[in-house]
């Protein structure tokens, strides 16, 4: 199968798997947020194994001289400047916080879907198990916030129809991140493993800032348990999955 290839049906299937979490809500609401915080703790793990497992010794195995530790943190500062901006323009009355949270989430969620299928692209590039472990770990934490994106919407007054219009076009920006980064390949080869590096500064901010206070902020000691064990099996799985896949390299 060609490069090309896995890079698109990859892209899709993180797309379409990410749309499985506002869908669940829209069909069974106290379903989707009784298992929303097992999953982003489950989440926080995949994006914290593929970080440090998977992306970083890629990027430090590259050949290329190239400070990771650097593009790591210009990612987490990167997408902390970028939650700065939503929550500031978010502030003001409730009437208002639900009308300006809209373009707010429509645009955050483009971008980031974007960026999930530039990740998915460049990691393909440089091998197919990496390429499926990043997707594993895009469509693990995407579950959790569309469930979260979903809600928000719907409780800004707009109907159930064009929520999920609206997310599924958004998600399918992965596809034109990953078809881009195909196409531009080698312009960007020399600065695959900036990206892989900035792109695990994403995982690990999205895990530790987004995530994981979630398990803190939970009151209810069984089911911070549980979630505590979903975080620790989300990190085994990724380090599993890499195992069983290093043998494809």
């Amino acid at each position: 199968m060609s490069t090309l290839l896995y890079i698109l049906i990859f892209s899709f299937l993180g797309s379409v798997v990410s749309l499985i979490g506002g869908v669940l809500l829209l069909m069974r609401e106290k379903f989707a947020v009784r298992i929303s915080h097992f999953l982003s703790a489950f989440a926080a793990g995949t994006l914290l194994g593929t970080a440090f497992f998977d992306l970083l010794p890629e990027s430090f195995e590259s050949g290329v001289e190239v400070n990771i530790f650097f593009w790591a943190v210009l990612g987490i500062l990167t997408f902390f400047l970028l939650e700065r901006f939503i929550h500031h323009h978010g502030h003001g009355s409730e009437q208002e916080a639900k009308k300006s949270v809209v373009p707010l989430i429509v645009v955050g969620d483009t971008v980031h879907n974007f960026v999930d299928g530039v990740a998915i692209a460049a990691t393909f590039l440089i091998s197919v198990p990496l390429g499926i472990v990043t997707t594993l770990a895009v469509a693990a934490h995407e579950i959790p916030q569309e469930i979260g994106d979903f809600g928000l919407l719907l409780n800004s007054g707009m109907k159930a129809g064009r929520v999920l219009l609206i997310n599924l076009f958004s998600s399918l920006t992965a596809l034109l991140g990953a078809v881009l980064t195909y196409l531009y390949r080698d312009n960007l080869e020399g600065f695959l493993p900036l990206i892989l590096s900035v792109t695990a500064g994403f995982f690990i901010y999205i895990a530790l800032a987004n995530l994981v206070p979630e398990i803190h902020n939970n009151d209810n000691q069984k089911v911070a348990f549980w979630e505590t064990v979903m975080l620790f099996l989300g990190v085994l799985v990724v380090y599993f999955v890499i195992s069983a896949l290093e043998g494809i390299r």
